[in-house]
C-alpha cells in the first residue's frame, strides 16, 4: 500500500490539523504605494497618460481595493504623474470608501448616468505627460472598453499588458511570504486528504473533505479543487461524472486555497494500492519532467526554453514529441500571485527572462488516453542564484509525501 494513502478516519485526519495562519502579515500600504510608483515611472518610459484599473485583481494589486467585478463600472485611474483617483457609483459610495487601503478621490455616477463619459471627463482634466494615451486594463470587459471609446474618442486606447504584467511578475517579499504560507496549509491538506482515502470513497466526498481541510487549516476553503480516480485522471481538468475509488486505482488531486489574495495551487498523483509497473513508468517519467524544468529555470533563460526543456526530457521516455499524446497535452507551467494563471508563462512562445521574484507552477503532465493521467505541481520561485521551491516534490510513487524518509530521519 502506497506510504500515506489510507488509514485515518475523517474525523481524525480534520483533527489533526490545525490553524496555520498565526502571524501572517498581509501587504502593507506602504508597499501599494511603492506599486503604484513604479507604475507610473513605466507609463512615463512607455508614454502612458493613465492607466485604467477595472475591478479585480490589478485594481487590488495597485490599490489593496478588493472588489468584485459586474456590469456596474469600479475602477481606477493612475496618472502618469499625481494621485489614484477612483471611480464607483454614488450609492456604493460608502462600501468602497470602507474596503479603500490606499485612498483617493473617488468620483461617482447615479444609475442613469454614463460612467464612460465620466472617465472621460477625467482624462481630458489630467493633461499628463503621453497625452490621452489610456492604456486598460487586460480583465476589462469589451462592454466597458467600448464605453470609454465612443466617450472618449480622442483617446488612444492600448493594452496595459506592458505596465500590469511588468509590475505584477516580480514578487516582493511580503508577497512570497503570504505564498509560501498558503502553500504550506495546502500541502497538510493534500496530505490528510491522502489519508482518509478508502475503497468505495467518492470524488465529490474528497472534494467536501478538502473544503473544510482548508478552513481548519485557516483558509475561507477552498478556490478551486479537482479530484480525479482512475481512467478519469487523463482529462487534465476533470470529466463531468464523479468517480468511486477502487483498489489500485491512479488518485489525481488538484486543490488551493487564498490568503490575503494571494493564491496556492498544489497537484499530487499517487496510487490507492500498489503501482504496477505501468503507473511507476510513468509516474518516474512525470517526476523526471517535472526536475528537468526546475533544472533549466535559469536567471536569465528564457520561459520557452524551460517548456523546451520538459519536452526533450519526455521525449527521451518515450511521450510526445510535442504536445502528442502520450505526453504532456499543454504548457509546463503558469505564473501564480493574486490570480491563479498570470503571466508570464512556462510555455515555448513566451520569451520573457526569467527575473528574481518570478514565480511559476511546475505541472509537465502525461496524458495517457484510456488508462490514466500524473500529474506533479509543485511551484518555485526565482532568486538571484536560480529557482527555490514553494513545496518539496513528491519523493517517490511509493511514499509520494516523503513519510518513512522522514520518520527515518
Amino acid at each position: 500500500m502506497t506510504i500515506g494513502v489510507g488509514g485515518s478516519s475523517r474525523e481524525q485526519a480534520l483533527a489533526a490539523l490545525q490553524d496555520m495562519t498565526a502571524g501572517v502579515v498581509p501587504i502593507a500600504l506602504l508597499e501599494y504605494r511603492q506599486r503604484i510608483a513604479s507604475a507610473q515611472q513605466r507609463m512615463r518610459e512607455l508614454g502612458i497618460g493613465a492607466l485604467y484599473l477595472h475591478a479585480g485583481t490589478s485594481l487590488n494589486y495597485f490599490t489593496g481595493l478588493q472588489w468584485h467585478p459586474s456590469e456596474r463600472m469600479v475602477g481606477a485611474i493612475v496618472p502618469c504623474r499625481g494621485e489614484v483617483q477612483f471611480i464607483a457609483p454614488w450609492f456604493e459610495l460608502g462600501t468602497v470608501r470602507d474596503f479603500m487601503v490606499l485612498e483617493g478621490e473617488v468620483h461617482s455616477w447615479h444609475e442613469h448616468e454614463s460612467p464612460y463619459q465620466l472617465l472621460a471627463g477625467i482624462m481630458r482634466g489630467l493633461q499628463q505627460d503621453g497625452g490621452l494615451v489610456l492604456a486598460i486594463d487586460g480583465s476589462t470587459p469589451f462592454f466597458t472598453v467600448d464605453g470609454i471609446a465612443k466617450s472618449c474618442p480622442e483617446a488612444q486606447l492600448i493594452d496595459a499588458r506592458d505596465v500590469i504584467t511588468w509590475c505584477r511578475m516580480c514578487k516582493s517579499q511580503a508577497e512570497l511570504a503570504l505564498m509560501q504560507r498558503a502553500k504550506d496549509m495546502t500541502l497538510a491538506v493534500h496530505k490528510a486528504a491522502a489519508s482518509i482515502l478508502h475503497e468505495g470513497i467518492t470524488t465529490t466526498e474528497v472534494q467536501a473533505f478538502i473544503q473544510q481541510a482548508h478552513r481548519k487549516v485557516g483558509a475561507s476553503g477552498s478556490t478551486f479543487c479537482i479530484v480525479l480516480f482512475g481512467g478519469a485522471t487523463a482529462f487534465p481538468h476533470g470529466v463531468k461524472e464523479p468517480q468511486t475509488l477502487q483498489a489500485n486505482d491512479m488518485v489525481l488531486i488538484d486543490t488551493g486555497c487564498a490568503l490575503h489574495g494571494y493564491l496556492s495551487d498544489i497537484t499530487r498523483t499517487y496510487v490507492f494500492g500498489t503501482p504496477n509497473e505501468r503507473q511507476r513508468q510513468v509516474w518516474n517519467a512525470e517526476k523526471a519532467a517535472q526536475a528537468a524544468a526546475f533544472a533549466a529555470a535559469q536567471i536569465g533563460t528564457c520561459c520557452g526554453d524551460v517548456d523546451i526543456a520538459v519536452r526533450k526530457q519526455l521525449a527521451s521516455d518515450g511521450f510526445g514529441p510535442g504536445y502528442l499524446l502520450p505526453g504532456l497535452p499543454h504548457r509546463t507551467g503558469h505564473g501564480i500571485g493574486l490570480d491563479l494563471h498570470e503571466g508570464p508563462y512556462l510555455v515555448s512562445s513566451d520569451d520573457t527572462p526569467l527575473a528574481p521574484g518570478m514565480c511559476f507552477s511546475n505541472e509537465p503532465m502525461i496524458c495517457v488516453p484510456g488508462e490514466f493521467g500524473v500529474r506533479l505541481e509543485d511551484h518555485f520561485y526565482m532568486t538571484e542564484d536560480g529557482p527555490r521551491w514553494f513545496t518539496t516534490p513528491c519523493h517517490s510513487i511509493d511514499d509520494p509525501f516523503g513519510h518513512a524518509s522522514h520518520y527515518s530521519g
